[in-house]
């Protein structure tokens, strides 16, 4: 695989490669990547622990964000998910400093701990697309205020939004049939939540240490 220079802080990534290696940036002192649309594949870890990584514009014709590929990049706050992109792999931009997050309407599954730990992000678009969403997804985004849950998710999953302290508000769609264990568990802020006509079961811890909760509005012949 082809070694890539890094300068000023800068990545060098010849407009024609097609692919960027497993781990072909680890723990390097890159600040900046415009990636060329010439590349269609990105590999596992690819980014992981770039800790001084600040910006990325990812190419067109990508299609998947893979495993950890910007895991632990604390410095990254800005990032271009391009149209095109089917999935956010697990641990994605697990422990990374972005605010804002719009995923665009091509992605259909965000992975186990894509944004985990995003201790700055603050709000989250998340389109219809989107059919799965992983567990742990959004877990410890303590500054997370607002979320935009797809119209079609079945299953809001164990662990998605824990302790994400700053979260206010959730409208979960009429489509949720099911939310699973420690699914909102400390979100301190959350003041009122409704349920879906449609929910069939709901785990009996999903507001454990939910200090702020109001009311909460139950259908009638939902599971615990």
């Amino acid at each position: 695989m082809a070694q890539f220079e890094i300068k000023d802080g800068i990545a060098i990534i010849p407009e024609g490669t097609t692919e960027i290696g497993v781990r072909a940036f680890e723990n390097s002192d890159v600040r900046h990547v415009v990636i060329p649309d010439s590349v269609k594949q990105i590999d596992n870890l690819a980014f992981y622990r770039c800790k001084s990584l600040e910006s990325v514009t990812l190419p067109k014709g990508l299609k998947t964000i893979p495993y950890s590929c910007f895991d632990c990049c604390e410095s990254l706050k800005e990032v271009v998910i391009p149209e095109g992109i089917t999935k956010i792999e697990e641990n994605a931009f697990l422990g990374c400093d972005l605010k804002h997050v719009i995923i665009p309407d091509s992605v259909k599954v965000i992975g186990h701990s894509a944004f985990r730990s995003c201790k700055s992000l603050e709000s989250v678009i998340i389109p219809d697309s989107v059919k799965k969403i992983g567990d742990e997804a959004f877990e410890h985004c303590k500054s997370l205020e607002s979320v935009t849950l797809p119209k079609g998710l079945k299953t809001i999953p164990y662990f998605c939004f824990l302790r994400c302290e700053s979260l206010k508000e959730i409208v979960i769609p009429e489509s949720v049939t099911s939310i699973e264990r420690c699914a909102f568990c400390g979100c301190t802020s959350l003041t009122n939540i409704k349920f879906p006509e449609n929910l069939l079961s709901i785990d009996s811890t999903i507001f454990e240490e939910c200090n702020s909760l109001q009311s909460i509005v139950i259908p009638k012949g939902t599971r615990a």
